[in-house]
């Protein structure tokens, strides 16, 4: 059994593309996507048409969530963007998404971590900055989940963690933007370094589960420019360099 797995397209339908490339070329016998899939000032209903079609398993993430709960003067400017543009048949698809799913015995699914679709699972946010989350506060986040393989999204930061338990822990990356900066609990930065799409493949074999991160190239310009023309300056930078420009502090979108 072999898994490719997205996480926060962030309607960034050509990364999306190139990776859908990319999966069909290595092989998967499924495809698993933990959500934040359309908010941002880019292509959030081209993007949802073609996940609505891609018979692929989807997750809602925090995103997917504000869109639908909130409301103008509590959107952010990402999930105003999205809001406006997706149409009553992509708000309707979006509705029926889970934030957290067992699949199976096998393997868990949540787009943030299981009690939670804004706590980061693999990374601690202190006041100095992000770190590696230690095997304490990993166990604390799991909520007692047992699975051998659990997947998760949200902080765009791709990582491969083994739990006190032996979990395999596997966060793909962000397929649609690898940077981004957020005030909550604690202003950070996460950035990629590369603008290169991310996504993971995850494989049951003899010896277990196994997990590779994957970084596929595309043209990120043109979603620059769009960024652009929508006066998001900051995700032109992030799309352009996988950085963020360097800057006191911008609004989140993690």
């Amino acid at each position: 059994m072999r898994i490719a797995v997205v996480s926060d397209i962030h309607g960034n339908l050509p990364a999306l593309q190139a990776v859908v490339q990319d999966i069909a070329r290595r092989g998967a016998d499924r495809v698993i996507n933990l959500g934040d899939s359309v908010s941002g000032p880019l292509l959030p209903l081209q993007t949802a048409r073609f996940l609505m079609h891609s018979g692929w398993l989807h997750l809602a993430g925090n995103h997917e969530r504000q869109v639908l709960t909130q409301g103008p003067g509590q959107w952010s400017a990402a999930d105003a963007y999205a809001a406006a543009k997706l149409d009553a048949e992509a708000l309707a698809w979006m509705a029926t998404l889970r934030p957290n799913l067992a699949l199976d015995a096998q393997i868990h699914l949540c787009h943030a971590s299981p009690r939670s679709d804004l706590e980061y699972l693999l990374d601690t946010v202190e006041p100095g900055g992000v770190r590696l989350a230690t095997a304490a506060e990993v166990a604390e986040r799991l909520a007692g989940v047992s699975a051998p393989l659990l997947l998760c999204g949200h902080t765009h930061h791709p990582r491969i963690v083994r739990s006190a338990g032996g979990q395999l822990l596997v966060n793909p990356g962000s397929v649609g933007l690898q940077a981004y900066d957020d005030a909550h609990p604690h202003w950070h930065v996460i950035e990629n370094g590369a603008p290169d799409a991310r996504y993971a493949l995850v494989e049951h074999g003899p010896q277990g589960w196994t997990a590779a991160l994957i970084a596929v190239p595309y043209d990120a310009e043109p979603m620059a420019r769009l960024a652009e023309q929508q006066g998001q300056t900051d995700w032109a930078h992030a799309l352009r360099t996988g950085r963020m420009p360097r800057r006191e502090t911008l609004p989140g979108v993690g």
